[in-house]
């Protein structure tokens, strides 16, 4: 069975991709990825705060300072609360690099313009195959419209695309008032693939202690099913690879994801649940399904069930959500 597709300019056996996450903090976690087919790794995300903090070169400064006023934990985190800092971040991309051989993808994780992107140079100098940009971000300014949002971190993505000449993906979430609009700015901006959805981790509240609680919840299928609309309704509309993050745990997702129009299939809670074997499971089931369905190869259905080759578009449409609410029975 033929699962091959090209994501990022990359040729690739099949789509299913270890996406940012701990697994591959390791070079034994790295080296396990690949065993299991991994066709191309992507590290977790180094943040903006992170490269602000280290450029002002005031750690002992700001840390004699950092309880004088509220805003200071927020604007400059204690750095010890991260996995890499800039420098072990350039020296762990560095040996992966050494100790395996599929392309690796290092990721930054940002919202503002400025002189930390100018690590992405850094980043590819260290021998990163491509970048993925992270664009989380919680608007919480209400006097910041949604067009200066916008507008903010297009000028960021212009400016790392100035900086690096390696391919670079652009990685989203679903809070666009219009999602192809703006892929088609970002597409305009020099990027070469979009990546939806990151996943928005809600804090839960405790409500004896009246605190705010951080929490993180795996994702489960279901989570698949807002990404697999995106997808469809930008597939066949832009000239960005199409990537999907979030919801993917078996071949059967992979292949929802690919007939609606995806690239490259991240895998992450999947991973962190059953550990690398979890790429050989849905990789088998991935061939299983086209199997019984007939197919030769996984480029036949690439992009079948997007809105501009499905056989019922309106599907995707407002029609179907009002057939949904007026058929439905308790």
């Amino acid at each position: 069975m033929d699962l091959s597709t090209t994501y990022l300019g990359f040729a690739l056996p099949h789509p299913l991709i270890p996406g940012a996450c701990p697994l591959a903090d390791e070079i034994d976690g790295v080296r396990r990825l690949e065993d299991a087919g991994a066709p191309l790794i992507v590290l977790r995300s180094l943040f903006e705060e992170q490269l602000v903090h280290d450029q002002l070169a005031a750690h002992a400064g700001i840390d004699a300072h950092e309880n004088a006023f509220a805003e200071a934990l927020s604007y400059f985190p204690p750095t010890e609360g991260f996995r890499f800092g800039p420098d072990s971040y350039l020296e762990h991309l560095a040996r992966v690099k050494r100790s395996v051989s599929v392309p690796i993808v290092a990721s930054l994780n940002g919202t503002t313009p400025g002189g930390w992107v100018e690590y992405a140079r850094l980043l590819e100098t260290a021998g990163a195959d491509a970048l993925e940009l992270n664009l989380f971000l919680v608007p919480t300014d209400p006097e910041e419209s949604a067009y200066d949002i916008e507008n903010r971190l297009l000028d960021l993505i212009r400016s790392v695309r100035a900086h690096v000449k390696m391919p670079l993906a652009v990685k989203v979430s679903p809070f666009y008032t219009s999602l192809p609009h703006f892929a088609r700015r970002v597409e305009a901006e020099g990027a070469d693939a979009l990546v939806v959805f990151n996943r928005f981790y809600e804090p839960d509240i405790d409500v004896s202690n009246q605190q705010v609680l951080r929490t993180l919840t795996l994702s489960s299928s279901s989570e698949l099913l807002p990404r697999l609309h995106a997808l469809a309704i930008l597939s066949g509309r832009t000239r960005l690879s199409l990537g999907v993050t979030g919801g993917v745990h078996t071949g059967l997702d992979a292949l929802k994801a690919v007939m609606c129009g995806a690239d490259g299939v991240q895998m992450v809670s999947a991973l962190l649940k059953e550990g690398p074997k979890q790429l050989l499971t849905a990789r088998a089931e991935l061939e299983w399904v086209l199997e019984e369905n007939e197919y030769d190869s996984l480029a036949q259905v690439k992009g079948s069930m997007s809105l501009t080759r499905c056989p019922d578009p309106k599907a995707y449409e407002r029609i179907n959500y009002m057939h949904i609410l007026q058929n439905w029975r308790g």
